[in-house]
């Protein structure tokens, strides 16, 4: 039986670029890095959420195409707009916090590999809220 979601994986152009904006910028907590025989750290897993994981490896990195079926991992915020306000602080280009056909808040980014991100944030008339544990 499935449980959930266990992890989702990139490829990063520059690892400890990508440990920076996932750990310290969004404030993710690494979980433990793969590292080689030689010592060369080449992965990193990234807590995001009690069971899930953002899964890194040092690797080529493609320009996401227009045909591509992956389009973006998303992210629940318990505060949109404190999150939001953090990151743009920090230095991130966020888009405009708008609210969703789904009743639930959302806001854009992008990792330092362009891989894009979704804020999101529930809200008393989502739909998702009959079916979140």
């Amino acid at each position: 039986m499935i449980k959930g979601l266990a992890h989702v994986c990139f490829s990063v152009s520059e690892l400890d670029r990508a440990i920076a904006f996932y750990c310290d910028t969004l404030g993710l907590p690494k979980a433990f890095d793969f590292v080689r025989d030689n010592g060369e750290r080449y992965g990193v897993y990234v807590k995001a959420g009690s069971r899930a994981f953002i899964e890194l490896f040092k690797g080529t990195v493609e320009p996401a195409g227009e045909r591509q079926s992956f389009k973006h991992i998303c992210l629940e915020v318990d505060d949109m707009q404190a999150t939001v306000d953090r990151l743009t602080r920090a230095g991130v280009a966020v888009g405009e916090v708008k609210l969703g056909l789904d009743q639930s808040y959302q806001a854009w980014l992008a990792d330092p590999d362009g891989n894009r991100i979704e804020l999101h944030c529930y809200t008393a008339k989502s739909w998702q809220r009959p079916h979140l544990g």
